[in-house]
């Protein structure tokens, strides 16, 4: 079990790489789960999925806007009051802004993301690390995307919030490795899951094609030959936030079925 008896947090939870990352934490033998989210039905139903493994895993739901400070700093007084100790925190939340060229952008509307890519996790970030060093140390994993390194049409505004994330994860490393917390991120390419199968509905409708003629373009340039499940992508992040990761800090570990392979 990778993350046996450790207290984790998850803040983004909705159906997806949130709620896959709560039930796996749940089923790696994690002590306490943490779901935090803006919307408390999202709360209940990542609940359910947990209980139904039978594990009897203590589950804490705190409605969360990261973009909120006082919030950040509420869930993380909630889970040591509960719990004492913070192990894990998946930063999973994201704004992906709205899709539309550079040129004719919108950038109120990259800052309203950037609130919540950017600003939001480093506050949530700062809420747990008093919590991390009071455990003797921990572990974040930063949810980040393959939009970083290859650039998609129209993503730039969320292409660019997590680069700077990136940035921070790197400096966050450095800060804090004498603490004993490590700081990595994890960086997604396509995940097959409601979002992409939503996305492909609306692309079928919008190009009047179908939605296998579109997947098969996409997976054209994907290595492993399909789009990896959001599940699948979760393991990568568990293993990041695992023992098996402990001597692993400041790295970019790239989870997309080789799309983009650094060189």
């Amino acid at each position: 079990m990778l993350l046996k008896d450790k207290v984790v947090i998850v803040s983004g939870i909705g159906p997806g790489l949130g709620q896959e990352l709560s039930t796996l934490a749940a089923s790696e033998g994690a002590a306490g789960v943490v779901l935090a989210a803006r919307t408390a039905a999202k709360l209940d139903t990542a609940e359910q999925e947990i209980q139904a493994l039978g594990l009897g895993t203590r589950v804490l739901k705190v409605v969360t806007d990261i973009a909120d400070r006082d919030q950040c700093l509420a869930l993380a007084a909630r889970t040591m009051a509960e719990f004492g100790r913070i192990d894990v925190l998946f930063n999973s939340a994201y704004d992906p802004g709205s899709f539309e060229p550079i040129a004719e952008a919108d950038l109120d509307g990259w800052r309203r993301s950037m609130e919540v890519n950017f600003f939001g996790t480093m506050q949530l970030t700062q809420a747990c690390v008093p919590g991390m060093r009071a455990a003797g140390g921990g572990a974040i994993v930063m949810i980040a995307t393959m939009v970083e390194h290859k650039p998609l049409a129209t993503q730039g505004g969320y292409g660019a919030t997590k680069s700077a994330l990136r940035s921070a994860t790197k400096h966050l490393a450095l800060e804090l490795g004498a603490d004993n917390i490590r700081v990595n991120s994890c960086h997604m390419g396509w995940m097959w899951g409601p979002a992409v199968e939503g996305y492909f509905a609306w692309q079928a409708q919008a190009s009047g094609k179908s939605q296998a003629e579109l997947v098969a373009e996409v997976t054209r340039n994907i290595p492993l030959g399909h789009i990896p499940d959001d599940g699948d992508c979760a393991r990568a992040a568990v293993f990041l936030a695992s023992d098996y990761a402990r001597v692993v800090t400041g790295a970019a570990l790239d989870v997309n079925g080789g799309e983009y392979m650094p060189v």
